[in-house]
Order: C-alpha cells, then sequence, then structure tokens
C-alpha cells in the first residue's frame, strides 16, 4: 500500500470518526428505544423549569376533541358551519370570507407576514393557523377571545378585516333562502340567528385536525420511523434547546402567554400582545404560545411573521431571544417590556439545530385539501 492509499484511509476513518462524533455525547439506540417504547414513562427527564413543573404535561398524541355541552357536534351544523366559513357574504364588500385568511392549502394560515383584509387594508399580526385550533383555550395572538364562538365575531366587526355590523352580516344571511334549510336541519329551533351562525362556525372549526403524523407513529412504538437525526432532534426538544417548558401537551403549546422579546417596545412594528388586552404592565408584549404541530407547514412565524423560515426562529432562539435593555429616557417607564427567563442561550451546535429543525418537521400531517362548498342562493 503507497502513501496515497494510506493517506485516503486515514482520512475515511477520521471522517467516520467526526460523523460518529456529532452523537457521541448522546447513544441514539438506547434514545431510540425509549422513545418508541410506546410507554412514555420510560423517557428520559425533560429538562424543566421551576415554575413549568406544577401543571406540566408531556409531548405526545393529541387527545380526541370536545365539543361544548353548549355546542355538541352534529354532521348538520358541521356541514353549515363548513358553508358560512367559505361564505364572503359575511363581510361587508361581499369578497372577505374567514377562508379568505385560512386557507387549507397553505396549512389553514394565509402564507402572508400579515394578511389583507377589507379595501386592500393589511392586519397588524400573522393570521394563525387553523389546524388543531379545538384545543385552544382562548383565541388570537392575545386571548382577546374566550372561546372559538365567542371568536367568531371578531374579524367580521373589525374594520381591518371584514367589516360588517353582525347584525347586518346576519340579516344579509337570512335573506338568502338556500340557508333556511340547513339552519334548520343543524339547530332544533331552526333560527338564523348570531348565536347559530357563531356554534356552527365554530363547530366546523373544532374538525380541522392534523391527521397522524411520523412523531405520533414513532412514539406508538414505530422505531425506524425516525432518523438518527431525528431521534437526536426529539431528544434535544426535551432537554438542552429547552422547547418542552412552553411547547408541550399533544398540541404542543401550553395555551400560555410569554414574552419572547419581540416587542419591538417604541420602534416600528411595535405591539403589548396581551397587555392590550388586561391592561396589566406584566402582560406587555405576551403572545400565545403557537402549536408546533403542523408548523412547518404554516410559515411565516410569530405574531408578526417576520420570520420567513423555521431556521431563523431556531437560530433567534439558539442565542436566547431579544432582550431589550432601558434607555435613560425609559428608567422609570412601567411598561417597559421583559423578554421571558424562561429563555436563555442555548449553546446549540449547527448539528443539533439541524437534528431539532429535522424534528420539528416530523410533526407535520398530510396536507387534507378541503373544497369550498357550492354557497346558498
Amino acid at each position: 500500500m503507497n502513501k496515497f492509499h494510506l493517506y485516503y484511509l486515514s482520512l475515511s476513518i477520521l471522517l467516520s470518526f467526526c460523523a460518529f462524533k456529532v452523537y457521541q455525547e448522546y447513544d441514539i439506540d438506547k434514545l431510540r428505544k425509549r422513545y418508541s417504547s410506546g410507554d412514555p414513562s420510560t423517557w428520559p427527564v425533560p429538562v424543566l423549569e421551576e415554575e413549568v413543573r406544577d401543571n406540566f404535561e408531556d409531548i405526545g398524541h393529541l387527545p380526541s376533541p370536545k365539543f361544548p355541552k353548549d355546542n355538541p357536534y352534529n354532521k348538520a351544523k358541521d356541514e353549515l358551519g363548513k358553508i358560512l366559513f367559505f361564505d364572503p357574504r359575511l363581510s361587508s364588500s361581499g369578497q372577505i370570507a374567514c377562508a379568505s385568511c385560512h386557507d387549507s392549502e397553505i396549512g389553514w394560515g394565509d402564507g402572508r407576514r400579515v394578511s389583507y383584509g377589507h379595501n386592500r387594508q393589511q392586519g397588524r399580526r400573522n393570521a394563525m393557523t387553523l389546524l388543531n385550533v379545538g384545543y385552544v383555550d382562548s383565541l388570537f395572538w392575545d386571548g382577546r377571545a374566550t372561546s372559538l364562538e365567542d371568536q367568531v365575531g371578531f374579524p367580521i366587526k373589525d374594520s381591518t378585516e371584514m367589516n360588517f355590523h353582525v347584525n347586518l352580516a346576519i340579516k344579509r344571511i337570512a335573506e338568502i333562502n338556500g340557508y333556511k334549510k340547513p339552519f334548520e336541519s343543524a339547530f332544533e329551533n331552526g333560527k338564523i340567528n348570531e348565536e347559530n351562525i357563531r356554534k356552527a362556525i365554530a363547530t366546523f372549526e373544532r374538525t380541522i385536525i392534523s391527521e397522524s403524523t411520523t412523531f405520533d407513529r414513532f412514539i406508538d412504538g414505530e422505531a425506524d420511523a425516525y432518523s438518527d437525526q431525528e431521534v437526536l432532534g426529539l431528544h434535544l426538544f426535551r432537554t438542552k434547546a429547552r422547547c418542552i417548558n412552553c411547547h408541550n401537551t399533544g398540541y404542543f403549546s401550553d395555551n400560555e402567554f410569554h414574552n419572547t422579546g419581540l416587542t419591538y417596545y417604541g420602534r416600528k412594528y411595535e405591539d403589548l400582545g396581551l397587555y392590550e388586552v388586561t391592561g396589566e404592565a406584566k402582560d406587555v408584549g405576551k403572545f400565545r404560545t403557537a402549536t408546533l404541530r403542523e408548523v412547518s407547514r404554516t410559515e411565516p412565524y410569530m405574531h408578526n411573521g417576520l420570520f420567513p423560515h423555521l431556521e431563523g426562529v431556531i437560530n433567534m432562539y439558539n442565542a436566547g431571544m431579544p432582550r431589550p435593555t432601558r434607555k435613560a429616557h425609559q428608567v422609570n417607564d412601567s411598561l417597559f417590556p421583559r423578554t421571558s427567563p424562561l429563555l436563555e442561550k442555548l449553546n446549540l451546535t449547527d448539528k443539533e439545530k439541524a437534528a431539532l429543525l429535522a424534528f420539528i418537521k416530523t410533526l407535520e400531517s398530510r396536507n387534507r385539501r378541503i373544497n369550498p362548498p357550492e354557497l346558498p342562493n
């Protein structure tokens, strides 16, 4: 064997060692066995902050959907809700429907930084996906709606969105003869009124649920469903990357509000978030924890849609997110935002960030496109 063969053999061995070294801190085979055991009690202990531990629920499957006692499911109501969801006649212009900003073909959002509304006005915030929205405790980035039924009225009356008085919207729908039979089938009283419109749309929205994902199959025992990189990403998600502190439960969100440092206080894009609803200084800059199920289908990201790719979001979290510092004139400013103490620098390597991203992409299910219904005349 000449010196050139020896050189390439040595280089090959070195490269193989380097490839192994990426995961040498982690025994991937053992992690694969534990996470795919079908028994979450065998999983490694997650890295949790003290304030999270009391009410913590680990990631896992989505539970069966629940419908409120005062708005139980029936098929006719679901079908009526779908029609109303796609009907632009609920807007003053007759051009904007719920489906205008929540498109099944693009992750039940609209793919824009912020949505266009009445007269092509732009909204302030990114349209949140409706995928799995039935698992949310309150609605919108700032939690201003207490239920899906409550949420329905907000975009209709918002001058930037559908720009219509709810009573006028109801009157318009009631004047359409083709709606009479669907309302009679969906509700015992058969009334075309605000309450029934809200209940019908909310019922349809609760049926917008993810199908099984690679993650779901893996934790159920399909051990080969994950690559080594994805196994590492799952483990990092629950440990070093600390995502589990806010993105937990089967919904991959704690349904809480946190300040991630993106308030842009005193600058362009300023948004005070939950504070605008509660008026409490402690809530300045807090926004709802978005679900990570299907997140690879719902770009752009964050409440303002300023992040076009998940890689950018991961890089920001790895850096600990922005932590604004007070200027001289802000020393006594009681509203000056404070980034959540749950966030800190993660020191993830490039390989670890890639693994985390690979895992997050396994939370995506098959895209189920919804065909628009025929609207009543």
